[in-house]
């Protein structure tokens, strides 16, 4: 990234709080390593507060309620895995069959640590094949399957609710093929989004989609999911980037339509069917991916607003002046970087705010980037949009300013129980339930926040309390879906629908549709056994 300064732009847009040096010594210790999943640009194994010994981590964090303990659920009549069973497996996946309680726990609970599921059984296919012969297997037992990928999930999709069996799609990373004229990446499902980042970098691009997860999710899992994150402003959705896809099917069937073609009329496009299936219609085992080109020139501007309706007109002011080099529009409320504060240390770079924005462009040339963000920014201050700002251009401190939004996440975990929602709403609508909430909840609440992807219509809705409470569930349920329906909102923007929204479906979607999915299930996983007790109705 090449650092770019425009003599005009005024000094506030360089200048920082006095908390920024204290935020850039806890990020330069971080950014290269940390592997949080609320956190993006770094990996390594824990929370950089496990690592550096916070009090906020508890070394040994409660026990997670059962998932049929705290969840009205009923185990459907699947069979139990058997000893024969275990011995089938053994010679599928020779030396890849775990039945130790102390090394399943991690995979039986999310990691928001809200649903635990008791699964017995762990295996670990390398091949497709091998998936095929799994489920060959399970099918004709009788067996549930828990396909599982980076277990990042925030809806509990990704771990068993009794004692489905987890498929873990850990050992297939391999990178299968790369076009560096087209940006086509053929990869296994298994490959960590983090490294193929860096594996198509080098090359001169970038993958489509960016996530806080990204240092542990699977590209599997992102496209089961239908993952958003903070590059769809600038590139879409899955649903275009995605060329193609190999999936096992229930029955062991290996579907194959791999391909790298952009453009392909014949017959029904059914690799869309599995992007954003939650592994319910098939297992995804390898993904063809179109990467865009990487840019030369990225800027981050952290800007202070007075009132959403500023936001608002920021943003609408930044798509007219910015135009092609926008790539990311993210916002977050004053909770948002209060909790931050609090819980990880970091200070703001800004005077404090009812609001902030972060602003991303990204372009093939720094000198007209940076004409056009300078004009944009003086037009913002000038006009009274924002009150406070601080930019960057080197990567150094474009990663500092991103990890002020993307570990929100992190900070809310740390502050109570939290209910999480992802809802998709009318972009001048995104922060009137916030406030609504606010004021019903009251002091039931320890926090009320919201932040998200605004040029996305997308708000991430949480709400903090020392512990689960079934009457502050009751107060949140099901008002907050009702409200997202009156405004013609989708009760899942990005998490997908998982175990906790599946009973939430049918305030997005109209019965006839709901009643042609359960169709589709019933066609292609007729026994039930994929991912069971997720994304359909219970009564499906």
């Amino acid at each position: 990234m090449v650092p770019h300064r425009v003599p005009r732009w005024p000094s506030w847009l360089f200048r920082a709080s006095p908390g920024w040096a204290q935020t850039a010594r806890a990020l330069g210790a971080w950014v290269p390593q940390g592997r949080w999943p609320g956190s993006s640009r770094g990996a390594g194994a824990a929370s950089p507060l496990a690592r550096r010994g916070c009090s906020s981590m508890p070394s040994q964090p409660p026990k997670v309620m059962l998932t049929q303990e705290r969840y009205p659920v009923r185990r459907l009549p699947f069979s139990t895995v058997s000893e024969q069973d275990l011995a089938a497996f053994e010679r599928i996946v020779p030396g890849r069959v775990t039945t130790d309680p102390g090394e399943l726990e991690a995979h039986n609970v999310d990691w928001l640590r809200t649903v635990r599921g008791c699964s017995k059984v762990l295996l670990r296919p390398r091949t497709s094949e091998e998936v095929s012969r799994v489920l060959r297997h399970c099918h004709e037992r009788n067996l549930a399957v828990n396909p599982q990928g980076g277990n990042t999930g925030m809806v509990g999709g990704s771990v068993p609710v009794f004692d489905e069996i987890i498929l873990s799609t850990a050992l297939m990373n391999q990178v299968i093929s790369f076009d560096d004229v087209s940006g086509t990446l053929v990869c296994q499902a298994g490959c960590v989004l983090e490294q193929l980042s860096r594996h198509v970098e080098e090359r001169g691009f970038v993958m489509p989609l960016d996530l806080g997860a990204k240092g542990s999710c699977h590209i599997g899992g992102n496209v089961a999911t239908n993952a958003g994150g903070l590059r769809f402003l600038r590139y879409g959705s899955l649903h275009g980037t995605v060329l193609g896809l190999e999936v096992v099917l229930a029955d062991g069937t290996v579907l194959n339509c791999l391909t790298s073609l952009r453009k392909d009329n014949t017959g029904y496009d059914l690799k869309q069917l599995f992007i954003g299936s939650e592994g319910t219609l098939g297992v995804i085992t390898a993904v063809s991916i179109l990467c865009p080109p990487k840019p030369k020139a990225v800027s981050v501007a952290f800007l202070g607003c007075p009132s959403f309706a500023e936001v608002l007109r920021t943003f609408c002011t930044s798509k007219g002046m910015l135009g092609e080099i926008l790539s990311a529009f993210e916002f977050m409320d004053a909770e948002c970087m209060q909790l931050v504060g609090r819980h990880l240390h970091l200070a703001r770079p800004v005077q404090e705010s009812p609001f902030y924005v972060l602003i991303e462009t990204s372009g093939s040339h720094a000198g007209h980037d940076a004409e056009k963000l300078g004009s944009f920014l003086e037009h913002a201050l000038g006009s009274g949009l924002v009150t406070d700002g601080t930019l960057a251009t080197d990567q150094r401190r474009v990663k500092m300013l991103w990890a002020l939004r993307e570990r929100i996440t992190e900070a809310l975990s740390l502050d109570g129980y939290v209910y999480k929602y992802d809802l998709s709403l009318p972009v001048e609508r995104l922060y009137d339930l916030v406030t609504s909430l606010r004021a019903r909840l009251g002091p039931r609440a320890k926090h009320v926040v919201g932040y998200g992807h605004l040029g996305d219509g997308n708000l991430h809705l949480n709400v903090t309390a020392e512990a689960f409470s079934e009457p502050l569930l009751a107060a949140l349920e099901p008002q907050v879906y009702e409200w997202t329906a009156a405004q013609r909102g989708s009760v899942s923007a990005e998490h997908g629908v998982g175990f906790k929204k599946r009973d939430a479906l049918g305030y997005s979607k109209p019965p006839t549709a709901l009643r042609l999915m359960c169709q589709l299930k019933a066609l292609l996983d007729p026994k039930g056994i994929l991912n069971p007790y997720k994304t359909l109705p219970t009564r499906a």
